[in-house]
């Protein structure tokens, strides 16, 4: 059921006829959901197919309202992925549509430039990927593999950028915001030298965008390969996770079977003990550099306007960054104890 305060917004004025004329067409949404997963939508994200646009339109006409100069698309397919991501609950929707462009906007390390091409060294380490095979609720595995990168090559933000990247092509399907993903993390080989890039402020920015963020459902966080200074690491990221997302995290350890208790073998590559072949990142790589022009198109509506309100985006401020800073001196200590 769509949020109450949400369907009991009134759209702002469209404007006269002449006005409306002179806006582009926007695309037809076109459902290409199976009809098991369309009432899949229905019993899990309280999406019903008669409503569904009306339900966009009732999200478009709040950001027209509240947040003029967003400068977001406002397609019926991109901003349907934000309702789905909250269970059809307007307001929170918009909330989250916000957030993706504050994040965007508010670390230009990550965000700028931002193109497989740019990250094509990282795909090349397989620091990220997504096995060729769903798992059996029909979610991407995506894997990540820190012990691939080496950090005299290229900063964290880099893998940061990879994996977003990789995200934004999963999203694109509508398979995928419904069903949702699986990550499936290898922390085999991540040494104190690694661990200490990845402080409490790049931790909170990364949790604040796959949390509160980005319009994806992640259903399963498998850890497998953890050494003793992941204890430091999951401290790190802790305080900042919700408690819904942290009963998701799985810690496996080098135990397979338990693992495959998550994640069954058949779709697993060999490295896991699967029986899906050697791990091979060049199908998803070369999937992704394929899209090159589409993300360019996609992004390119996603550019904050030079006339834009300050009081339309909910950028965090310095206070935010020294607390950051504070925090990782304080967690420093704890890391070298457990490594």
């Amino acid at each position: 059921m769509s949020g109450e305060s949400g369907s009991a917004r009134t759209s702002p004025s469209a404007g006269s006829a002449s006005d409306t004329e002179l806006l582009p067409a926007r695309p037809k949404y076109v459902c290409s959901l199976s009809a098991e997963l369309v009432t899949k939508a229905r019993e899990e994200l309280q999406e019903k197919p008669e409503w569904r646009l009306r339900d966009v339109q009732a999200l478009r006409d709040m950001v027209c309202k509240d947040y003029p100069y967003l400068g977001t698309c406002l397609d019926d397919a991109f901003l349907l992925r934000f309702l789905r991501a909250r269970k059809f609950d307007y307001d929170r929707a918009l909330q989250l549509l916000v957030n993706y462009h504050t994040c965007r906007r508010s670390w230009p390390e990550v965000f700028d430039n931002l193109k497989p091409s740019a990250i094509k060294p990282v795909l090349e380490s397989g620091f990220v990927t997504v096995l060729p095979r769903l798992d059996p609720e029909g979610r991407h595995v995506v894997c990540i593999r820190p012990d691939r990168w080496t950090p005299s090559n290229y900063p964290i933000t880099e893998n940061i950028r990879a994996i977003y990247l990789t995200l934004e092509k999963l999203i694109q399907s509508e398979e995928t915001q419904v069903n949702g993903i699986v990550i499936l993390a290898d922390y085999k080989g991540v040494s104190l030298s690694k661990a200490s890039h990845f402080g409490p402020f790049v931790a909170k920015k990364v949790i604040g965008i796959l949390q509160d963020g980005f319009p994806i459902r992640i259903k399963a966080v498998n850890i497998i390969n953890e050494p003793r200074i992941f204890k430091g690491i999951f401290a790190i990221i802790k305080p900042f996770l919700k408690e819904k997302i942290a009963n998701r995290f799985f810690l496996h350890g080098c135990d397979l079977n338990s693992l495959h208790q998550n994640i069954p073998p058949v779709i697993l590559p060999e490295e896991y003990g699967g029986t899906a072949g050697k791990l091979d990142i060049s199908a998803w790589n070369e999937l992704l550099l394929a899209s090159e022009e589409d993300f360019l198109h996609d992004f390119s509506q996603l550019l904050l306007p030079c006339d834009s309100s300050p009081h339309d985006t909910l950028v965090s401020g310095d206070a935010d960054e020294k607390q950051c800073d504070d925090s990782l001196r304080g967690m420093k200590p704890q890391l070298y104890y457990c490594y």
